[in-house]
């Protein structure tokens, strides 16, 4: 929702587009992840950090990992097919997608990127950043990546 609650958001508006059901649950200040995915019956685990990345030939891309995993920088060249690739400056990935850092969903992104996920991901409910800071944003990840038409595989550790 944007900030007076009343209008869809764009990752709203994009998940309803591509009929992926999602939850947006209101994120308090003092409220971390973990309270509030517990609240939705998820563990940290199930929580996804997606980044922006540039890779080789200047394409830049979204990156979804689990929250207690660390991307594995050999394994997304590898599964790219390049030979560079670095995460974008924050007001780089702002203005690639219209989001603040630490809110990033690739629901509603100004650019739409290609996706690339961890395997790990697959078979949960997960949560994520919806694109406000004042929400985080729950759904079915294989739901998510098949919309998205993400590719998966091993790349964190």
């Amino acid at each position: 929702m944007d900030t007076d609650g009343t209008h869809p958001s764009p990752a709203e508006r994009d998940a309803e587009a591509r009929g992926l059901d999602i939850v947006l649950v209101a994120r308090h200040e003092d409220g971390t992840f973990d309270e509030v995915a517990a609240a939705q019956g998820l563990s940290e685990d199930d929580g996804v950090k997606t980044m922006v990345a540039k890779i080789s030939g200047g394409i830049t891309v979204f990156v979804l990992i689990p929250g207690t995993r660390r991307l594995d920088w050999a394994k997304l060249r590898a599964l790219l097919s390049v030979n560079k690739a670095s995460l974008v400056r924050p007001d780089a990935a702002f203005e690639v997608t219209g989001y603040a850092p630490g809110t990033i969903t690739p629901l509603g992104s100004s650019t739409v990127l290609p996706v690339y996920a961890d395997e790990r991901i697959r078979g949960r409910r997960i949560g994520m950043g919806s694109g406000s800071a004042d929400y985080l944003l729950f759904t079915d990840a294989d739901a998510l990546l098949d919309s998205l038409g993400a590719v998966t595989g091993d790349i964190t550790s």
